[in-house]
């Protein structure tokens, strides 16, 4: 913890009491938690932001496939309130930047949005067809859903155990919440990490997980850059575009891969960029670079250069977003048994 986050431990311990105390209402069925006769898989985290919940999400969908799928998320940042179903008309702006990439990666899924998570789910099984299983995106604190399967994912580079409640921390709970979970996934796990140090990260994870419950590590797996901007060849020479909470791990790969970083526009997570910022980048790529470069921006702030605001802009200048796909370091049939359990029980 840094130091100028000890005055804060006072309101993180204030905070941390409100959580525990709500909790414990909904373990001791004070307050109703509803299940469904559908599976419902809830992925989630116990921090705010940058875990790697949406390429998760997205690889459960590849897992699934074919099934009647669902996705459901509250729509953090987006313009509307209550129940909103994705059409051909939804944008960032109406559904948020997480569900409106899941529109695009996969346009036959059905994508939805609700603050309340209860009436989300029945109005989804209220559509002809309904969907055989609904996957809860960013819903391990939405405590009145009570999910078939909770996959908790904690981000190597912040381990939930290391980290502190809010505001001293980036905790939405205590640690001790990591007991609701039934599967815990260690994302963005460098590939070389060590069998000593994973086993050190799973006895400490177990410290406040449900015994037995399976620890798995995965990765990011790097996609060929796909060009959305001036037709032009990828260069070694690159400008990188950011609006996400931990832009590491792909500063780490490009380093890796021997890409020259010219400058890293670095904007907050779930950054609204405007005609001014596209107007920086290019006069930055037009005044400041002597060789030719390339744009690369991630798949998740893609969602929103490319919108129709910004897309004539965007199309002036060699932009690319970089794909990516989670990726086990093992045990992967394991997790996927796991997973096709819940079809069973439910």
């Amino acid at each position: 913890m840094k130091n100028s986050a000890y005055p804060l431990l006072p309101f993180s311990l204030l905070y941390a009491g409100i959580t525990r105390a709500r909790n414990w209402l909904y373990d001791q069925q004070v307050y109703p938690s509803h299940q469904f006769p559908v599976p419902v898989i809830s992925v989630g985290n116990l921090t705010v932001g940058g875990t790697g919940k949406t390429p998760h999400v997205e690889f459960l969908v590849r897992l699934l496939q074919p099934r009647k799928m669902a996705i459901l998320s509250r729509g953090y940042k987006r313009k509307t309130t209550g129940f909103v179903l994705a059409d051909s008309s939804a944008t960032p702006a109406t559904i948020g930047d997480e569900p409106y990439q899941y529109t695009q990666v996969f346009p036959e899924i059905a994508v939805a949005v609700c603050e309340k998570r209860v009436a989300g789910i029945q109005k989804l099984l209220a559509l002809n067809p309904a969907p055989e299983v609904i996957l809860l995106d960013d819903a391990f604190q939405h405590r009145p859903v009570q999910p078939h399967l909770n996959i908790l994912i904690t981000d190597y580079y912040r381990l939930f155990y290391q980290d502190f409640v809010l505001p001293a921390g980036r905790l939405r709970e205590s640690r001790s919440g990591a007991v609701r979970a039934d599967i815990i996934l260690v994302s963005k796990t460098p590939v070389n990490i060590t069998q000593d140090e994973k086993e050190n990260i799973r006895q400490r994870i177990r410290e406040y997980a449900r015994p037995g419950v399976p620890v798995f590590f995965t990765t990011y797996q790097y996609q060929v850059p796909v060009n959305f901007g001036l037709p032009a060849p990828l260069q070694r020479n690159l400008v990188l575009v950011t609006g996400i909470a931990q832009p590491q791990p792909l500063l780490n790969y490009l380093e890796e891969q021997g890409f020259s970083l010219l400058r890293h526009f670095n904007y907050p997570d779930h950054y609204d960029f405007g005609p001014p910022d596209i107007q920086e980048i290019s006069n930055f790529v037009k005044t400041e670079t002597k060789t030719p470069v390339s744009i690369l921006t991630t798949q998740k702030d893609w969602t929103k250069l490319a919108g129709p605001e910004l897309l004539p802009l965007v199309k002036e200048l060699p932009f690319y977003f970089m794909p990516i796909q989670v990726q086990f370091l093992e045990e992967q049939v394991l997790f996927e048994n796991l997973l096709f359990q819940t079809f069973v029980k439910s």
